[in-house]
């Protein structure tokens, strides 16, 4: 078992839904984002969703599309992102999940990329648009190097697309909220719930759930159905409106240890 696995597995024992904040890699700049994946662990994440900037993303809404390309314009790319999990691997043991699109990887070379993510610390991968079907030329040499290719899953998933991935997800299965791009409307938890509890029966892995969570009574209301709960346009607005800011480090510390709060489940009480 890898450390996404291990990491879920104690959360599990705790009662607590792990909180997965996503940052991109080079937004304000590769050394900022050093310090915020620091900070996002000491305050409570659970795994780190780490962003690769792409020039053409399709399900970032517009918070992550200028997120990309600040950290594009100031030079971050997939080898540089590499480099910067190399040196966070030195410093904590969080588990840390590439997010991102193909192209990327394509031009990187699939087995090339999964040796060298492996190398540097990655845990998982999850490739934005790769569909399982088309999935092969990553998930075999990911499989060989021991990372988890994390796929999605998303309200208009039929059976078939549904028995697809969970055939070949690793890690856990990310639940797509809504029909849209991330950051677009705020998520509806009873009809996520429902869809997530359908799931349950068939799917041999913990699920987490994203688009949508924007507060920490959305982060709440997730974590009671949910394994994991993943917020990614809010922290990302946070970075956009203070950048400059001495307080900004401290400013996502602290939305992150509120969020973290949210996801510890109470104690049933005693009969």
């Amino acid at each position: 078992m890898g450390r996404i696995g291990e990491r879920f597995a104690r959360l599990k024992k705790s009662r607590e839904a792990a909180l997965i904040p996503f940052l991109m890699a080079g937004d304000p700049d590769l050394d900022a984002t050093r310090e915020l994946v620091l900070a996002a662990t000491e305050a409570g994440a659970d795994l780190i969703e780490l962003g690769v900037p792409f020039s053409d993303p399709t399900a970032d809404g517009p918070v992550l599309q200028r997120s990309a390309t600040r950290a594009i314009e100031r030079g971050t790319s997939l080898p540089r992102v590499l480099d910067l999990v190399g040196q966070l691997r030195r410093e904590i043991d969080t588990p840390i999940i590439l997010f991102g699109y193909y192209n990327p990887i394509f031009r990187y070379g699939p087995a090339r990329l999964a040796a060298d993510a492996k190398s540097a610390g990655v845990d998982g991968l999850l490739v934005v648009d790769l569909p399982p079907e088309e999935a092969g030329e990553l998930w075999k040499p990911a499989c060989r190097a021991g990372l988890d290719l994390i796929f999605l899953l998303a309200p208009t998933s039929d059976q078939r697309r549904i028995k697809a991935v969970l055939k070949k997800a690793r890690g856990f299965v990310y639940y797509v909220s809504m029909t849209g791009v991330t950051g677009s409307k705020s998520i509806e938890a009873t009809d996520v719930r429902q869809a997530v509890d359908g799931m349950r029966d068939r799917c041999r892995l913990p699920i987490g759930v994203g688009f949508g969570i924007n507060s920490t009574a959305a982060a709440r209301d997730v974590a009671e159905f949910a394994d994991a709960v993943v917020v990614g346009s809010a922290l990302m607005r946070l970075v956009e409106t203070q950048n400059g800011d001495p307080r900004l480090v401290e400013s996502v510390a602290a939305f992150i240890r509120d969020l973290k709060s949210a996801t510890r489940r109470p104690t049933p009480a005693a009969a």
